[in-house]
């Protein structure tokens, strides 16, 4: 059926008062919330009523109370306004943000797969978008997100919230005992952080968000591990581990779950083993700086939004062979 054009366009310019009337009922209220004299809330009123063939409002008391055609009209009319809202809401983002630039400060574990993901699926529907990234411990990215370096800052684990610091947790990876694959835990289903005890320890620097987490650990089972290394850097301290030169605990990695043993590399090669302990995961999260809404350019907050809404969903590609586990 066609549309009556003639009628739509008499009656799209009064849709916002027949709206605002619709939730307030009153023509003196409605008319000082849209900053116009009540005589043109009326007249308008008046023009739509003619429009749509019958009555919308009869004056009741002071006020006026809405016909129940005008009631049948109301959620058709509210969901007009918000979906033509949104279509000019994508117009203007979508220009802002291809002159947008969004800071994200990270880890180092999370430069593989997690931030490529998140910028891939962002960047794929505002391909104008650019990004300045930094790398580093996680007391650097929230130091960078707290002096306002970064827009947002992705760490594990994920920040505290708090009066001008927003969070939310993207998803939940499990810890585990990382041995040389000649090592006689290597062959052990699962072990305890008790099994450790005089091993020697290789750890990541303090300030990195994984070495709080394995001191809590030690502090569970009730001693301090003998730390041998310590690096700013997963991957060198999974080298260590391959190389005899100690243990470890890390999020799953490699090239194979569980297990990496290369022949041409002689001896060297580790092997993954779950940890038995509710304390062995880290939850992987995004934190940013609470703004006004006029202070937080559009790209970082529809990059913010992305991230905080839909991460979890996008990051669930992550799940491969029980290595990650969302959130």
């Amino acid at each position: 059926m066609e549309p009556d054009r003639k009628q739509l366009a008499q009656l799209l310019p009064l849709l916002p008062v027949l709206a605002e009337l619709g939730r307030t009922e009153h023509v003196t209220e409605t008319a000082e919330l849209l900053g116009v004299p009540q005589s043109t809330v009326s007249r308008a009123v008046a023009r739509a009523s003619a429009a749509v063939g019958t009555e919308l409002v009869v004056r009741d008391g002071r006020g006026v109370r809405l016909t129940p055609a005008a009631r049948t009209l109301l959620p058709y009319i509210g969901q007009a306004l918000a979906e033509f809202q949104a279509g000019l809401d994508l117009v203007r983002n979508e220009s802002e943000v291809v002159r947008g630039r969004i800071s994200v400060s990270f880890q180092h574990t999370f430069g593989e797969a997690t931030l490529p993901l998140l910028i891939s699926a962002f960047r794929a529907r505002h391909a104008g978008a650019e990004f300045r990234l930094s790398q580093g411990a996680r007391s650097t990215c929230l130091a960078e997100l707290a002096s306002g370096e970064a827009d947002l800052a992705l760490t594990a684990p994920v920040a505290e919230p708090g009066k001008n610091l927003r969070t939310a947790p993207l998803y939940r990876e499990p810890l585990r005992l990382v041995v040389h694959h000649g090592h006689p835990l290597a062959r052990q289903r699962a072990a305890r952080v008790a099994d450790l005890r005089g091993e020697p320890f290789v750890a990541l620097e303090p300030g990195y968000g994984l070495r709080s987490l394995t001191d809590a650990l030690f502090r569970e089972a009730g001693y301090r591990p003998r730390i041998a290394f310590e690096s700013q850097d997963s991957h060198t301290v999974r080298g260590l581990v391959s190389a005899g030169l100690g243990v470890s605990i890390l999020p799953p990695g490699g090239d194979a779950p569980g297990r990496l043993v290369r022949p041409e590399t002689g001896n060297l090669g580790w092997v993954e083993v779950p940890l038995d302990s509710a304390l062995a995961f880290r939850v992987v999260g995004v934190s940013w700086r609470r703004r006004k809404p006029e202070n937080e350019p559009v790209a970082v907050r529809l990059f913010r939004e992305l991230v905080a809404n839909e991460g979890p969903g996008l990051l669930a590609g992550l799940v491969r062979q029980g290595n990650r586990v969302p959130q």
